[in-house]
């Protein structure tokens, strides 16, 4: 069973700002489908013992959970939940950095490259 949830009515939820939405929108065009969501997991590993998992999934999984932005959705496996309460995706493009963020207030602490948390 899957649960779909507006996302912009929970603060608990996972958050997806506006830039990260506009730029999963325009990655999403650019594959030509329109059933992708982005799914994102939490996994063991990297240094700090968890990592973050983003990319697009056509599968709904039992447990799963969807959260719409606009024309973005969001999917989060049952185990991971938890662990993406009140997290914000943003999407940074700088010159120093390009790419996905992840602010967790969950997380303990980070590694130093900023791929894994505890």
């Amino acid at each position: 069973m899957t649960t779909e949830i507006q996302a912009d009515s929970l603060t608990t939820s996972i958050k997806l700002t506006d830039v990260a939405s506009v730029k999963v929108a325009a990655l999403l065009a650019q594959e030509g489908r329109d059933d992708l969501m982005l799914r994102v997991a939490v996994q063991p590993g990297g240094c700090s013992g968890l990592r973050y998992q983003l990319y697009f999934d056509d599968r709904n999984q039992d447990g799963d959970v969807i959260y719409e932005f606009g024309s973005v959705k969001v999917i989060v496996d049952k185990m991971s939940g938890p662990y993406l309460m009140g997290a914000s995706i943003d999407f940074v493009d700088t010159i120093e950095k390009q790419g996905f963020t992840i602010d967790n207030p969950n997380a303990g602490g980070s590694c130093a490259c900023g791929d894994s948390f505890n």
